[in-house]
């Protein structure tokens, strides 16, 4: 795992992991650490958390379904006014229709034992980023986004 670039509000850096079992928390820690200089809020930092996280669980289930040989995990970060933007890609396995799931609202009035197991992830992600995007280029998964944290006060 590396971090490149300066660790600055306004300096893009990005990160490189490989999939597997600790990518999602290694990416995490070096993300958050390299956003510490942004002084997000704690609700801001959940919001990262929870999106980033989803995310690369995604990669190094669907993606990466055979942990062997592990794939790399790319995140490239910059912030601007009007947030925080991130580019993750991955060189596994393409979305299912070459499309990010739609991630709709999921039933929840049932007992705990009858929920399904997925499809809350996408339904958070939708909910919480904006801009989102996906593209497939060449071998390669590209999802862009900007989630509205580290805004200047109004």
């Amino acid at each position: 795992m590396r971090l490149s670039a300066a660790r600055s509000a306004l300096c893009p850096f990005e990160i490189t992991v490989h999939s597997g079992p600790q990518a999602a928390r290694e990416a995490l820690t070096l993300l958050l650490d390299a956003l510490s200089c942004l002084s997000l809020g704690a609700e801001e930092v959940c919001v990262v958390r929870l999106v980033v996280a989803e995310m690369l669980n995604n990669i190094v289930e669907h993606a990466y379904p055979d942990p062997h040989p592990p794939g790399p995990i790319h995140i490239a970060c910059h912030h601007a006014p009007d947030g925080l933007h991130l580019a993750v890609s991955d060189e596994g396995l393409p979305m299912p229709d070459l499309q990010v799931p739609l991630g709709l609202p999921q039933e929840i009035d049932r007992p705990v034992c009858d929920l399904p197991e997925g499809g809350f992830g996408w339904f958070l992600i939708r909910d919480l980023a904006k801009d989102l995007t996906y593209r497939r280029l060449a071998q390669e998964n590209r999802i862009d986004l900007r989630l509205p944290v580290g805004l200047p006060p109004r």
